[in-house]
């Protein structure tokens, strides 16, 4: 039934408008669906290499989203917004979640979930770079939480992987610059904004694919394709679209506070589901890193 035949209430187009109740539902939304992507990340690379699993991912979610939202009507974007979406999407796509990808074939997904948790101490720093300078409490939590990176990087999750330490902290590194740079930038409106950064990151993860050497599998694993399946329209479609929304409503710092709740709930997936190990300095530095990141988020939230 169209909404034209049927026109919604007045009563659910509010509720179903009221940033109260949006903001809640998509941070929700970023917290239980992106810490149970780590594991689906590691299912996959079971059969698909890193960088074409991240680019088959957002080249098909990129290409449904953008396609429905032409079929509605929805403006392309500007020749701007095309720039601006293909280095955003490049910094948090391809940097960002290819980086993850690419280190998970080392890491657990607990761990890479934990390390990736740094992500917004990075981002009260670039942001303190555009004239937002932390207090002197929210220097005491960047500080509180690279030690806790330090900390980490002592357990065997990370220990035993140089590389994957590397590629964890360069992908939380990437995510960080791009919401505080995009901020500040002309970028498409609503879904054609993910749409677009899903595209333009998809082409760059194919060039990094191609220089990396990857193939695609010619017989992959059906529990490998089924991840990918679910990465795709609900890694990339759902949480991500809920995670724009938020940056668009929200400080960077409420907007990022999904970093810290992903971590126990992705250990918690790859413990109950997959069995992987946390050892204690696992442990210690995830709890140093969430005491930091939260210190940081509970005060720009209150200067909101």
């Amino acid at each position: 039934m169209s909404n034209a035949a049927c026109p919604p209430s007045s009563a659910s187009v509010s509720l179903a408008g009221d940033p109260r109740w949006l903001v809640p539902l998509s941070l929700l939304a970023m917290y239980v669906i992106w810490g149970s992507t780590y594991l689906a990340i590691r299912y996959a690379l079971a059969s698909y290499p890193p960088f074409l699993l991240a680019a088959m991912r957002f080249a098909v979610a990129g290409t449904l989203l953008f396609a429905v939202l032409r079929l509605r009507g929805v403006a392309l974007p500007t020749r701007r917004q095309w720039r601006n979406a293909a280095i955003v999407g490049t910094l948090l796509l391809a940097g960002g979640n290819g980086l993850v990808c690419f280190a998970e074939q080392t890491v657990s997904s607990g761990i890479a979930a934990v390390a990736v948790a740094s992500m917004p101490l990075f981002a009260a720093v670039f942001a303190g770079m555009n004239g937002e300078w932390p207090s002197r409490t929210e220097t005491a939590g960047l500080l509180l939480g690279f030690v806790g990176v330090v900390v980490l990087n002592l357990g065997a999750g990370l220990s035993g992987s140089p590389l994957g330490a590397l590629a964890l902290i360069g992908a939380a590194m990437a995510w960080a610059f791009g919401s505080v740079w995009s901020k500040r930038q002309d970028m498409p409106n609503g879904p054609m904004n993910t749409a677009a950064q899903m595209l333009c990151a998809s082409v760059s993860l194919i060039v990094i694919a191609l220089l990396h050497g990857e193939r695609l599998p010619s017989h992959p694993q059906a529990s490998a394709t089924a991840a990918l399946v679910y990465l795709v329209v609900f890694g990339s479609i759902v949480a991500f679209s809920a995670y724009l929304y938020v940056l668009k409503k929200v400080r960077p710092a409420v907007a990022t506070s999904y970093a810290y709740v992903n971590p126990p709930v992705a250990v918690l997936f790859g413990v109950a589901i997959a069995g992987e190990h946390v050892g204690p300095f696992d442990l210690a530095g995830m709890a140093i890193i969430l005491v930091g990141v939260g210190i940081i988020t509970m005060l720009r939230t209150r200067k909101a």
